[in-house]
């Protein structure tokens, strides 16, 4: 049902902007017919009284692309938060939690590291700017590549608190080591985003995320927005 509903606001807010131009240029043309007798507009008073309200929202909504447009502008050469793949091995595993934290932030969720004895498969948890929940596991490998890969049961486990514990709407895996090749598979029956060591070398150099889970749309939302949600 989640996910049902998130479809349905994507594609309500991408057709939003289009509706509202069209329902703009026509209520344009049925107040100029009313206030200069150009033409007759049909039902004058409900003209005025609906007329005016779209053209505010109108201007509420070219205001926001303004601020979208400045925001990027103000951004565009701001230095962006990189990694390298020997830096993350480096780290412990809590250094490495907060590391996946810094990086979740780097592309504008609000992220809390949350890991510890009762974090219920839970070491960091975002919010995007959709108000969608991402619930990560974090698995630091001290040999990296040549460490221990992840199992199956670390899928598992993270899927099946998830949704219930953390009412997540994604799930995902992040390690700079590998999976197994049970774990692979599983994780895409359950709908659990795997990054890998490769993977998460693109992101930790400055690829978003979203960028590397394809079936992920990036937020509709923008930072200039201003509803940047508590996670």
């Amino acid at each position: 049902m989640r996910h049902v509903r998130m479809v349905v606001w994507r594609a309500v807010y991408r057709s939003s902007g289009w509706c509202l131009v069209s329902l703009t240029v026509c209520v344009l043309g049925l107040l100029a017919g009313r206030w200069t007798g150009w033409w007759p507009s049909p039902y004058p008073a409900a003209v005025d009284l609906v007329g005016v309200p779209i053209l505010l929202t109108y201007a509420v909504w070219m205001q926001q692309r303004v601020d979208r447009d400045k925001w990027n502008a103000a951004h565009k050469d701001s230095p962006r938060l990189e990694m390298s793949l020997e830096d993350l091995d480096g780290l412990d595993h809590e250094e490495f939690e907060f590391a996946v934290r810094d990086l979740l932030r780097r592309d504008d969720l609000a992220a809390e590291r949350v890991g510890g004895a009762n974090d219920d498969g839970c070491d960091v948890r975002a919010v995007d700017l959709d108000r969608r929940v991402w619930a990560v596991q974090c698995k630091h490998r001290r040999d990296g590549i040549r460490g221990d890969a992840v199992d199956v049961r670390v899928v598992r486990e993270l899927k099946g608190t998830a949704s219930e514990v953390h009412k997540a709407t994604f799930a995902l895996v992040v390690t700079n080591g590998k999976f197994t090749n049970k774990a692979v598979p599983q994780a895409r029956t359950l709908g659990v985003h795997l990054i890998g060591r490769d993977l998460l070398g693109q992101w930790a150099s400055g690829t978003p995320l979203w960028e590397l889970l394809e079936p992920v749309p990036a937020p509709l939302r923008h930072p200039a927005d201003g509803r940047r949600v508590a996670a």
